[in-house]
């Protein structure tokens, strides 16, 4: 749309889950140099949002919620994030902000000595801001401790007549995967409640909810592991005469994570398994734009080359590395997952030593013993794991696919060892 900057016209800035200094997980330490771009991902996203705040000419910017992550570890992030309100004041840009669950649990947020642009809406109940400039009014409440699990929108005020009313709330409206159910809602409530724009957090992942009013989440700032793959960034969004006209995504994050899943059924040489990798990957690269990227990749399908993939997974994964390398010089995998499997055979009785064997390995594939045993070691795995991580989905994903890998292994080394050792040719 085309923006005159008039009274009856205006832009703000929809943003969440900035998570400063949160570390991005699962890469671990390859280089001083990586280290440095890894931990400074957080605070370069934001600082490339406070840019586009001020070059898109936007009169406020809303947070809602999860600027920080968790306990503020180091002082000089706070003085990050107030450095960065100040450059909105200078330009004549308000901010209105709710603490998350995130947030909830830093003591030292409620007192960071913020410039007199930002609005810190209370813990206590939803209350509401209004620009008279701009005829807008703004509801918010913040996180008074990590769990609410009230359905804290259903007491956001009335919207104010004659106004644009904006209501920011952090929640896993309707339930989200993945997420606490902070702040439970309905679609339905939100929409019923008579606000023109609902600006939502908690959720990683960009999603529009509804339009006519807008329910929007604006998604993270900066992808953290790799399930929060893909573009991130935040919510520019246009006013004209009092109605949303566009809620356009402006890309923000600093690295970008990427999973690829790659089917090698076609792949018969490691020449051409190569090729299929480097295919796939040159894409994500294009789609990057040449932000720095973090990679997963997933090898799939029925393949010949299934033996030799499982046999030595450290010279598949110095090859794959390789490809990547000569692809981009700013390509981190951070895991190779070897899912594929032997082609199948027609049933036929085979006598030989290694055909008994693999009999036996088939006919003992999960036998009580073996079983026990896994159960203990999971166990004591599970003991030395985050209490939020030890989900029953991914123990019963652990139990059934340990003991079918450790079969697919043993199968291979004794049927067709020819063929395993041709893959590496």
């Amino acid at each position: 749309m085309e923006y005159d900057g008039g009274m009856n016209e205006f832009r703000f800035l929809h943003a969440a889950d900035l998570h400063l200094d949160s570390p991005l997980r699962g890469l671990g330490a390859r280089s001083d140099e990586y280290a440095r771009l890894i931990g400074d991902a957080s605070r370069r996203a934001f600082s490339d949002m406070i840019n586009l705040a001020i070059s898109s000419e936007c009169r406020f910017v809303v947070l809602a919620g999860d600027v920080f992550d968790g306990d503020l570890r180091d002082a000089q992030c706070g003085l990050f994030f107030v450095n960065g309100m100040a450059r909105l004041k200078q330009a004549g840009i308000r901010v209105f902000m709710i603490l998350g669950n995130h947030d909830a649990e830093n003591r030292f947020v409620r007192h960071l000595h913020v410039t007199d642009n930002v609005h810190l809406f209370d813990t206590r109940k939803a209350e509401t801001q209004v620009m008279d400039d701009l005829g807008v009014a703004v509801h918010g409440r913040s996180f008074g401790r990590r769990d609410v699990t009230d359905n804290i929108a259903r007491h956001y005020p009335a919207p104010v007549p004659g106004l644009f009313n904006i209501g920011i709330l952090h929640t896993a409206c309707q339930g989200r995967e993945g997420h606490e159910p902070y702040a439970p809602c309905t679609v339905e409530q939100l929409v019923n409640h008579g606000y023109q724009y609902w600006a939502l957090g908690h959720v990683h992942t960009r999603e529009i909810l509804h339009r006519d009013p807008y329910v929007v989440y604006a998604g993270n700032l900066q992808g953290r592991h790799a399930r929060e793959a893909g573009p991130k960034g935040a919510s520019l969004v246009s006013v004209r005469a009092g109605a949303v006209v566009d809620v356009a995504p402006q890309v923000l994050d600093v690295v970008r994570w990427a999973s690829v899943r790659v089917d090698l059924s076609a792949a018969t040489t490691r020449g051409e398994m190569t090729g299929l990798i480097r295919h796939a990957v040159e894409g994500v690269v294009h789609e990057a734009d040449g932000r720095p990227i973090a990679l997963r990749l997933e090898l799939a399908g029925a393949t010949a080359l299934h033996a030799g993939l499982i046999r030595n997974a450290h010279d598949l994964t110095l090859e794959v590395e390789t490809v990547l390398a000569s692809i981009s010089d700013e390509i981190w995998l951070e895991r190779l997952k070897v899912q594929t499997h032997a082609p199948p055979r027609a049933p036929v009785l085979d006598t030989s030593t290694g055909g008994r064997i693999a009999a036996d390995i088939r006919a003992s594939a999960t036998p009580d013993a073996l079983r026990a045993e896994l159960d203990a070691i999971l166990a004591g795995v599970f003991e030395r794991m985050p209490a939020q991580a030890r989900t029953d989905a991914l123990r019963a994903g652990l139990a059934a696919d340990i003991p079918a890998r450790a079969v697919d292994l043993a199968l291979s080394l004794v049927e067709n060892p020819e063929e395993s050792r041709d893959a590496f040719s």
